[in-house]
């Protein structure tokens, strides 16, 4: 006869709001190693893993509460599960227990803390979740049954709004769609914008859009489209009148993650270390942010491994222009990027970044220079967007609440406002 726990065991996903009583299997024991596994139990995402090799089984809930981080992607460092993105790290019980831009004198907010399933057991060669309090106090007995998993669940979206690369909004705002070296005179580029395919034509010096556009205009280096009266405000380069600046343009690259999470990665100083740790870059960037017209400005002033001051100036405009330079407060030597963002598609962004490079005083920069810092830049830029691609995301979460904030957030924080009041004229798509 059937165990009387098989049913429980088995329930379907419950109504929302309604508990997930009963235990459910969700992997066989050897498949749950130190690399987090998504699983669901109970319509309910989790990952399990073991902190140490042959250690019990741990089950948290499977997003980072920061950056809503899919913890699949998770690593397990000194017993500790740690976020990809930042370094945040959990303890077997989901405790936030250590968030590097904090200092080490920090202490994680509870807000920090993940969740678990109620119970996790290993039983007959599976391991079992009970997502709430259930009268069965051990999962049932499998004896020649082979347990069927239910599927992993879609992970928890916002709540909130969402800013996707197809928001309507986005058609008021000026949108790179190529570099101006790939248009010639008497020629055409096409390219994708906002889920449609632009043709972009040179007659005469002169530029126009099929389909029609509001305009289309030259600028930074780039041909832009604006597919509507635009709202945004252009991005001031005063690098580009610098007679000592020298600049050299990254291949152009593309991502899967939408416009907002990544410009939101390009402004993010907490992510450095942790991402690119050969950098010589602060565990705990604290910047100054000045709100303005269309965007924001963030000040950073921080020691450098060698001792000197630096101040880092990070700049963004409405929806995806951000300029970030960083200045050798000794040397007078300066480094600039600037990121430029064409929302193609729903799952596809363009991403355009140049280099500006002003030597220390007195000195020049040798062609091997700038093609080394150009090296340096992309080897940097891969891997960012490496990350950015496993973050899952639909796009930037407009609602403070549906993520947790920390001081280093600050320009973040900004870019969310910013972005909120730019779209907040037209319709947000909300998630389901």
């Amino acid at each position: 006869m059937a165990s009387p726990w098989t049913a429980s065991a088995r329930t379907a996903t419950p109504p929302a709001g309604r508990a997930a009583t009963g235990w459910y299997p969700v992997a066989r024991s050897a498949q749950v190693g130190t690399t987090p596994l998504p699983v669901g139990a109970g319509g309910q995402a989790y990952v399990v893993l073991r902190l140490r090799p042959g250690a019990e089984v741990t089950a948290l809930s499977a997003r980072c509460p920061h950056r809503l981080v899919p913890l699949a992607h998770a690593t397990v460092v000194d017993g500790r599960v740690q976020c990809p993105y930042h370094g945040w790290q959990f303890d077997a019980e989901g405790r936030c227990v250590d968030i590097p831009s904090l200092g080490p004198a920090g202490t994680p907010p509870p807000r920090a803390d993940l969740t678990g399933p109620w119970a996790v057991e290993e039983r007959d060669g599976w391991v079992w979740l009970a997502p709430e309090r259930t009268p069965a106090v051990r999962p049932p007995r499998s004896g020649d049954a082979v347990p069927t998993p239910e599927p992993v669940p879609a992970l928890p979206t916002p709540a909130g709004p969402v800013l996707g690369n197809l928001d309507p909004s986005l058609a008021h705002a000026w949108h790179p769609v190529a570099l101006a070296g790939e248009l010639h005179e008497g020629g055409w580029v096409q390219a994708r914008l906002l889920g449609r395919t632009w043709t972009v034509h040179r007659h005469d010096g002169a530029l126009d859009a099929d389909p029609p556009a509001w305009g289309v205009v030259e600028r930074h280096g780039l041909v832009w489209i604006a597919p509507a009266e635009p709202r945004d405000s252009p991005l001031a380069v005063p690098e580009s009148t610098d007679p000592r600046a020298v600049h050299a343009w990254l291949p152009p690259a593309r991502s899967p993650a939408p416009a907002g999470p990544l410009a939101d990665l390009f402004l993010d100083a907490a992510h450095v270390p942790v991402v690119h740790p050969g950098a010589d870059a602060t565990h705990e960037p604290v910047a100054e942010v000045t709100p303005e017209a269309g965007g924001s400005t963030s000040v950073r002033v921080e020691r450098s491994a060698g001792g000197g001051l630096r101040r880092t100036t990070a700049v963004h405009r409405a929806p995806f222009q951000l300029r970030v330079r960083t200045d050798e407060l000794g040397t007078g030597a300066a480094r600039t990027t600037l990121h430029l963002l064409q929302p193609e598609d729903e799952d596809s962004t363009r991403v355009y970044s140049c280099l500006f490079l002003t030597p220390p005083d007195g000195t020049a920069l040798t062609p091997d220079d700038v093609a080394a810092a150009v090296a340096e830049a992309d080897a940097v830029l891969a891997a960012d967007l490496e990350l950015a691609a496993g973050l899952g995301s639909t796009g930037l979460p407009l609602l403070p609440r549906d993520e947790l904030h920390v001081p280093a957030d600050s320009p973040g924080v900004a870019l969310r406002r910013t972005l909120a009041d730019f779209a907040a004229a037209g319709p947000l798509r909300r998630t389901a």
